[in-house]
């Protein structure tokens, strides 16, 4: 498994709409196209967003998988764009240190 942590600061008063953008359409879309959202959480104080987004494909497939779903046209075609509220984002591969819990 091959997880990223995505850390995004939101446009200030737009986290409900963003998340509600997020919700309806980037979940959706990325789960069609094999990704899984692993989890997702609000820092309401600090106005950010934070994900952990998956996938079971080989580490050098990800890349490949990611830029389908950004050239598809169903991305192009998210209205609203989630993306249009992020002022500020960081990704992070990251490493399971617990066992995977069943």
């Amino acid at each position: 498994m091959t997880a990223e942590l995505r850390d995004y600061v939101i446009a200030e008063g737009h986290l409900e709409e963003f998340v509600a953008a997020w919700l309806k359409g980037v979940v959706p879309l990325r789960e069609r196209f094999g990704f899984r959202i692993e989890g997702a959480w609000t820092v309401l104080s600090e106005s950010r967003f934070v994900w952990i987004l998956a996938h079971d494909a080989p580490e050098h497939e990800g890349e490949a998988l990611n830029d389908a779903y950004y050239a598809s046209p169903e991305r192009a075609a998210l209205d609203p764009d989630p993306a249009h509220w992020v002022e500020e984002s960081r990704q992070a591969f990251v490493q399971p240190i617990l066992p995977t819990q069943h």
